[in-house]
């Protein structure tokens, strides 16, 4: 059960990293220096988001 509760905070930290992120941008508080890392960045995270999502719905097909 803890492993599934820290597998959940890592999908909630990076989905709340990429929402700072996106603020930013849509906000245009952030450099261009910075836009291509950050950018680069979000995409990781959505990735990753996807990935967790997808394992998820595996994991919750299988249960039922």
């Amino acid at each position: 059960m803890i492993q599934q509760n820290q597998q959940s905070n890592s999908y909630e930290a990076a989905l709340n990293e990429l929402q700072e992120i996106l603020g930013k941008i849509e906000n245009k508080a952030i450099s261009l220096d910075e836009i291509t890392e950050q950018t680069k960045k979000a995409r990781m995270l959505i990735e990753y988001c996807r990935n967790r999502l997808r394992q998820i719905e595996a994991d919750t097909d299988q249960l039922l």
